[in-house]
């Protein structure tokens, strides 16, 4: 039986606040929780986490300081945003295709 196995991929998350203490990357791809993904700040105040993902597509929001954000800067309600997606809540997830 020859068996293939989904190769996953560096996806970077990135996110710019430099007066954010914590930020933390919740998503689909860790069953939304809030402390398992820690993000790292650089010096310009530019958070970021690199995941190996398998192909697929991939909810996720931001929490920053406890608080849950779809983006730095946005309410979370928007629904113009090409790489939001609407979530049962009310709000938007931001939304990652890896190929």
């Amino acid at each position: 039986m020859n068996a293939k196995r989904k190769r996953a991929q560096q996806t970077v998350f990135q996110c710019h606040v430099p007066t954010a203490g914590t930020v933390f990357l919740a998503g689909t791809f860790n069953d939304w929780n809030t402390e398992a993904a820690a993000m790292q700040k650089d010096a310009e105040g530019q958070w970021s986490l690199a995941l190996p993902l398998p192909k697929g597509r991939y909810e996720f929001k931001f929490v920053i300081d406890g608080q849950w954000c779809c983006e730095p800067g946005c309410d979370g309600t928007n629904r113009e945003c090409p790489k939001c997606v609407p979530n049962p809540f009310g709000t938007m997830n931001r939304v990652v295709d890896v190929a």
